[in-house]
């Protein structure tokens, strides 16, 4: 029974005698004559999100009906702002009514697109993402003039980085 209280104390002791062995000076004071007290921190936490523009180009059907409307179903991981512009397919700027609902960003046309533009470019400048996890996916669905129907037409995808 001895034996085994000098041995779990000699660990204690050994263990206790070495924590002054790690480097704890992550952030340090530096030294200089200046009167303003001053930190320099090398091991600084990553920030885990940031700001990005996240842009995805919709094509339209030739001979289709007039969109209205694009909804966005934004995935929880994240934060979109109003911050929108939408371009037709010769980099002209439409104009556009950004709403939120919960997750869903609805873009509304007050002039409609026509099936004489080929494409629309959808720029979402700025996108509060993480910097680790998952891919974004964003569902899209439009609503054409004349019908309050939502037409699922496809998703779009962003790596983090």
């Amino acid at each position: 029974m001895k034996i085994i209280l000098i041995y779990i104390g000699t660990t204690v002791i050994f263990a206790l005698s070495n924590t002054n062995l790690i480097s704890s000076d992550y952030a340090s004071a530096k030294a200089n004559k200046s009167n303003i007290p001053n930190v320099d921190n090398p091991q600084s936490t990553h920030n885990n999100w940031r700001l990005v523009k996240q842009s995805f180009r919709l094509y339209l059907p030739k001979n289709g009906n007039a969109l209205s409307q694009i909804i966005l179903d934004t995935p929880p991981t994240v934060a979109v702002s109003n911050d929108i512009d939408v371009f037709d397919d010769k980099s002209q700027k439409l104009n556009i009514n950004v709403s939120v609902n919960g997750r869903k960003i609805i873009i509304d046309f007050p002039e409609t697109v026509t099936s004489n533009t080929t494409n629309i470019l959808i720029s979402l400048n700025k996108v509060k993402q993480p910097t680790l996890g998952p891919v974004s996916i964003y569902r899209l669905s439009a609503k054409f003039v004349g019908s309050t129907v939502e037409i699922p037409v496809g998703v779009a995808r962003f790596h983090t980085f």
